[in-house]
């Protein structure tokens, strides 16, 4: 072989060297490695946040015992009032029918009545000249005294049908409309001039006010039916209301309803929570709140973030990368326990050593190298 041809063997030698060393340089930097994480224990807590209203514990309606208008409101919205306190008058319009009834009767009271009197009148006078007996005297006597008593029974319904009220009332007269409980007026619906009527068998009759005890509220709520089964009676949770931010009122879950309604085409069952008030605080009635209800809490246990996670387009099993011995990585099905939507429990498939791929986040010094070559 000449000189010339051995130098260029040397030089197409060197060449093929450099090559080599150029493609493995370049097919080492588009090899990506990823950062890994471990798996640790932690405490997950699963809540579910009822949406609903504050409202008092107990509200009374105060309605008419007569029908009429009303003629005169004695409170506001917002007054405190006692058991027995007035509250409004009603002024009585007679029912025509009725009050026709009432007069013709007290007529045929008075005339039984004149004619006893004048029988009893009569007989007093023949008794006490011996003519007749004491049992005739006494039977006319007692007739007498019936048709006295009936006089005075019509009379009174006649002034009540007229009036409302009669003189024999005083004090409960059917007029004068009283606070059944107190509290604190948080409703009137009617105003003066409005016509009322009173609770019967056929109607619920006119709501002149409504009073409730503000210091005793309860949050009312609903909740799905898929989480409903998880809820026990007793639960502390905590409510927050809209009207007063960035503050939680402490509450005891003291309802479950047995029975759930559909609404958009879902099942809710309504929830009640006894709420304990601040009194830096005045909540009124009709505040709208969320709940938030712890449904189930869980301490160190093992756990991974939720965002390591992969689901298999089969199976849709969930599972993640793990590192091997190789620096390479292989599939682990995963079986999943509580999770809050940040981490999640894992009850199969990882032990606490293992290094799990962190999703599309490939290391730094990486990164750096490709930005470089760039």
């Amino acid at each position: 072989m000449s000189k010339r041809a051995k130098i260029i063997l040397i030089i197409i030698s060197i060449l093929f060297i450099v090559a080599l060393v150029w493609f493995g340089k370049k097919n080492k930097k588009n090899i990506v490695e990823y950062e890994t994480e471990t798996p640790f224990r932690t405490t997950i807590v699963k809540k579910t946040v009822a949406t609903g209203k504050v409202i008092p514990l107990e509200e009374v309606e105060i309605k008419p015992q007569i029908a009429g208008i009303i003629n005169k409101i004695f409170v506001e919205e917002g007054s405190i009032v006692k058991a027995g306190d007035l509250i409004a008058t009603v002024r009585v319009v007679p029912n025509v029918a009725s009050l026709n009834r009432a007069t013709g009767s007290v007529k045929n009271a008075k005339l039984n009545y004149n004619n006893a009197k004048t029988q009893y009148n009569r007989n007093k006078k023949l008794f006490d000249k011996g003519v007749i007996s004491r049992q005739e005297f006494e039977t006319s006597e007692l007739s007498f005294n019936n048709a006295k008593l009936s006089l005075s029974n019509t009379q009174s319904d006649l002034d009540i049908i007229k009036k409302g009220s009669t003189s024999g009332l005083g004090k409960t007269a059917n007029t004068n409309i009283r606070a059944t409980a107190s509290g604190m007026i948080i409703e009137i619906p009617v105003k003066v001039g409005y016509q009322v009527t009173q609770t019967n068998d056929f109607n619920a009759g006119t709501t002149i006010a409504r009073v409730a005890d503000m210091t005793k509220m309860i949050f009312e709520g609903k909740v799905d039916e898929s989480e409903v089964g998880k809820l026990i009676k007793g639960t502390d949770i905590e409510v927050s209301i809209g009207a007063i931010e960035g503050t939680k009122f402490p509450a005891k879950l003291i309802f479950i309803a047995p029975k759930g309604t559909e609404e958009g085409g879902a099942v809710q069952f309504k929830i009640k929570a006894d709420v304990t008030l601040d009194e830096n605080f005045f909540i009124r009635a009709g505040y709208s709140a969320n709940a938030d209800i712890v449904l189930e809490k869980k301490d160190s246990i093992k756990s991974i973030k939720e965002a390591l996670l992969k689901f298999d387009r089969k199976t849709e099993e969930p599972y993640v990368e793990v590192k091997n011995s190789d620096g390479k990585f292989d599939k682990r099905t995963l079986k999943l326990g509580t999770s809050d939507g940040v981490n999640v429990e894992i009850i199969d498939g990882l032990e606490m050593e293992d290094e799990i791929k962190v999703w599309n986040k490939a290391k730094k010094e990486d990164e750096k190298e490709e930005g470089k070559g760039k």
